[in-house]
């Protein structure tokens, strides 16, 4: 079968299209037929050789942690009523998702609804399972101001749609003007690049001098703790992201002396159980096929030009979701 493998760690370039065996399914599993591979930004870290928290695999390796296409076999103690739907899934090991064949763990398929396209169902696989579990723990009130970092990335765009069905008031903090577009048609109030100095004087003084009750940090680094430094007394500030390469860490004293609530990176290990994770993108479907979210895909690439996806993530060129199709 078609197949992209990471030949070494390096950049973009080292992602070359390549022959390899057809998967076959092992008891539990099946393998889906793929029309649509997503790619999430710690996929691009993998691949030059370095993690923010998975461990790296050894090259070769076939890239790849989510899909959507049907199934097309099942392996011993599946139901075999699952061949033919069209359905949405981590691929086994994290890997494996950038082929014409991937194998996955039966017990993680989301059937995808009817009226929703693969590609979309795709783009919200992860981003919008973690969306829903982010915004669940954060415990946003209506009226609250929610600032969300990364505001026009395929995670970040379904946080600032999240936020505002909760009833609360959105800062957006992007890096590029297109982006910024891109968050005010979403529905942001306020709308700030973090790449310009100052940026957290506009927070500031869009909020009335008070910050956000809640951040959501993908991007870690300066850019993450400037936002923790504007954040309410009283707030929430919670870590989702290392995008910059590191992530925000905080002193437990130093948020217990304003009042915030740190929720760290490691939350992402509860959102990433089964059971749960499957209940969150299914939650993220049916949000999107009843129209009241929408997965914002900025280009979608064919399999053979994986590099070129993975070198426009890396450029920041692209708002939305990156994928490749089959």
């Amino acid at each position: 079968m078609r197949a992209v493998q990471v030949t070494r760690f390096g950049g973009p370039e080292v992602l070359v299209a390549a022959e390899v065996p057809d998967p076959v399914a092992g008891p539990g599993q099946v393998v889906v037929g793929v029309e649509v591979a997503e790619i999430n930004f710690v996929e691009t870290q993998l691949r030059r050789g370095i993690t923010p928290g998975p461990p790296l695999p050894e090259p070769p390796y076939v890239p790849g942690g989510g899909v959507a296409g049907r199934v097309v076999s099942v392996g011993e103690d599946v139901d075999p009523d699952w061949k033919g739907r069209r359905v949405t899934v981590s691929t086994a090991a994290g890997r494996g998702g950038n082929a014409e064949l991937a194998v996955a763990e039966a017990d993680g398929l989301v059937e995808v609804p009817e009226g929703l396209g693969l590609p979309e169902a795709a783009a919200l696989l992860h981003d919008g399972g973690t969306a829903v579990g982010l915004v669940d723990r954060a415990g946003i009130r209506a009226g609250d101001w929610v600032l969300v970092e990364a505001a026009a990335g395929g995670l970040g765009s379904l946080l600032v749609q999240l936020a505002l069905g909760a009833g609360a008031r959105v800062i957006a903090a992007v890096g590029s003007g297109p982006k910024a577009e891109l968050a005010r048609e979403l529905g942001a109030e306020v709308v700030v690049d973090y790449t310009r100095d100052g940026w957290t004087d506009l927070v500031r003084r869009g909020t009335g001098g008070q910050g956000p009750d809640v951040v959501f940090d993908g991007v870690g680094g300066p850019i993450g703790r400037a936002a923790f430094e504007v954040t309410a007394r009283g707030g929430t500030f919670s870590v989702h992201g290392a995008s910059s390469g590191s992530a925000t860490t905080i002193d437990p004293a130093e948020a217990a002396g304003r009042g915030v609530t740190v929720i760290g990176l490691d939350q992402l290990f509860g959102l990433s159980e089964p059971d749960g994770a499957r209940l969150r993108t299914e939650r993220a479907l049916a949000a999107a096929t009843a129209g009241h979210i929408r997965p914002v895909i900025g280009r979608t690439f064919p399999l053979e030009r994986a590099a070129d996806a993975h070198a426009a993530m890396e450029a920041r060129a692209v708002p939305g979701k990156t994928l490749l199709t089959l």
